[in-house]
């Protein structure tokens, strides 16, 4: 969770940030889930609910050990510990951090809980950060059940390794890079990457990093100015220190990740927390040392660049990706990266209009707390406050969240978006663009939104339904219904059943797809 009480900064896993430094040296492919036959029961193994709603996530309480076993300790914090759990029906295996109700002591406290499940809901699904499997609140813990990471911390590998080949720090680098940018256009600073922060997948050489312990993390506004001191000794940005400060703080910690990669030994060193902080405001960094003559100039450049003192002149995420020496082996390419909420609407654009409407059904249905992040964004692209979105205002906003886009595109968008036509995004409308297809993984989603088409509750939507829900949007004309269910209806009934629904909305999604391609471990 990391300590809420601002610098001096303790670790909140086993070290404290204030301990010796690295000392100085030179997936199988799951089988798919089954999905349940259509019925009128909640799908199985949900927590059982508990009498009660709970102080921290404001919703009624579930039992999450009805659910999962509890196995042995995998961590401690400050707020928790971290728990093997195995899912009593599946026999899959996670971690579950579980935070003592009785440690939080005050609003504070119980808000940066909130905000942490908020930040989790609203980061799921990228292939380099945690996923959040559920949140559950008990009258003892608040249980934030996540991927199981069982490659252990970044941490202690470079521990063990001492240093990194170039070519071996350049794709861990180029990971928590990615994570940054993600973050960043998604409307959060992370504000405490370090190593402890980024777990393994697996113990193979070549595993995915997972950034995690978004304790600390906060959702900000394009030009807000941060001012509370909070982060880790080493890794903390001069800016930061001088509580005034934005989403390059990070770019900083990321810097001094990727100098340790390289050398082995942080850049700024001290006897204690004030002894680093003076070496961090003076910015004086080793280059001279043994390993440095014989790194790469271009790496020493990327080092630099992201270790600027002033942050305006600090190097950006995408400019890290798009930097020569990340660029070496051909995995980043100078086209610009799209950021994920773009990225979606262009998907969401390509969707059929059954599809559509299906998902406007799911985001009617999402919890608040898996959605405050995208109503954030809404918030920050809405600047008459006027509860829709106008062309002129995504015009002006997606760029500001870090994107390249033309008119046109904008267009485009705002047309496949606008789901009632009536030439502006409505909140709703927006979550229904953005969301992450990973929403379409909870049967109940999928089942609550089947059961919106299928009025007369026969377990099939036939013509007659389609067009009747259709025609709320104003798009019910007789061709776009013919060829929905020519598409979607796989066994030439005429009519749509469950199977064939769930199939048609899991259909051409990439998000899911490159999801099920890993095994689903997580912390």
């Amino acid at each position: 969770m990391g300590n809420r009480s601002g610098v001096p900064i303790k670790d909140d896993h086993r070290r404290q940030s204030h301990e010796q430094p690295p000392p100085p040296r030179p997936e199988e492919k799951p089988s798919p889930p089954k999905w349940p036959k259509r019925s009128s029961q909640h799908p199985p193994m949900i927590p059982r609910p508990l009498s009660g709603i709970g102080r921290v996530l404001g919703r009624p309480m579930e039992d999450v050990r009805s659910t999962y076993i509890f196995g042995r300790e995998l961590g401690r914090g400050q707020f928790g510990i971290t728990y093997l759990v195995t899912h009593k029906e599946t026999k899959e295996q996670f971690a579950c951090k579980s935070i003592a109700a009785r440690k939080l002591l005050n609003r504070d406290d119980v808000e940066d809980v909130r905000r942490e499940v908020q930040i989790m809901h609203h980061l799921t699904g990228h292939r380099n950060i945690v996923e959040l499997k559920g949140a559950f609140e008990d009258r003892h813990s608040v249980n934030l059940v996540m991927e199981l990471c069982a490659g252990g911390e970044l941490f202690d590998r470079i521990i063990t390794k001492g240093h990194y080949s170039e070519q071996a720090a350049a794709a861990v680098c180029r990971q928590m890079v990615t994570v940054v940018h993600y973050c960043h256009s998604m409307g959060v600073i992370h504000r405490d990457l370090k190593p402890e922060n980024f777990l393994l997948l697996s113990s193979a050489e070549d595993s995915p990093l997972k950034a995690t312990d978004f304790g600390l993390s906060v959702f900000f506004q394009p030009g807000q100015v941060l001012k509370d001191l909070v982060g880790s000794a080493y890794y903390v940005a001069p800016e930061v220190l001088k509580r005034n400060y934005g989403p390059e703080a990070d770019i900083w910690s990321a810097g001094v990740i990727l100098y340790i990669l390289l050398s082995g030994v942080p850049p700024f060193w001290g006897e204690n927390e004030q002894g680093i902080f003076d070496a961090v405001l003076r910015g004086h960094m080793d280059f001279s040392s043994d390993p440095w003559p014989s790194i790469s100039s271009s790496a020493k450049d990327l080092v630099k660049k992201m270790l600027r003192s002033d942050p305006k002149e600090r190097i950006s995420a995408v400019e890290v990706l798009n930097h020569p020496w990340m660029r070496e082996d051909g995995d980043a390419s100078d086209k610009p990266i799209d950021i994920a909420v773009l990225t979606r609407m262009k998907q969401f654009r390509a969707m059929n209009k059954l599809k559509k409407v299906a998902l406007k059904v799911i985001a009617e249905n999402l919890s608040e707390e898996e959605i405050v992040g995208l109503k954030e964004m809404f918030k920050s692209i809405d600047t008459d406050n006027s509860g829709t979105l106008t062309f002129e205002e995504l015009k002006a906003g997606l760029p500001k969240l870090g994107t390249k886009i033309s008119e046109s595109e904008v267009r485009q968008l705002m047309e496949a978006a606008d789901v009632d036509g009536n030439g502006t995004i409505d909140y709703i409308e927006f979550i229904t663009a953005t969301m992450h297809m990973n929403r379409l993984e909870k049967e109940n989603h999928l089942f609550t939104a089947f059961e919106y088409f299928d009025e007369d509750k026969s377990g099939y939507i036939t013509m007659e339904e389609l067009e009747q829900a259709l025609m709320k949007y104003n798009m019910g004309d007789e061709k776009t219904i013919k060829e929905i269910i020519a598409e979607v209806d796989t066994d030439n009934d005429g009519r749509i059943n469950y199977e064939e629904f769930v199939a048609m909305m899991r259909k051409g999604n990439p998000e899911l797809v490159t999801n099920r391609r890993r095994k689903n471990f997580l912390t």
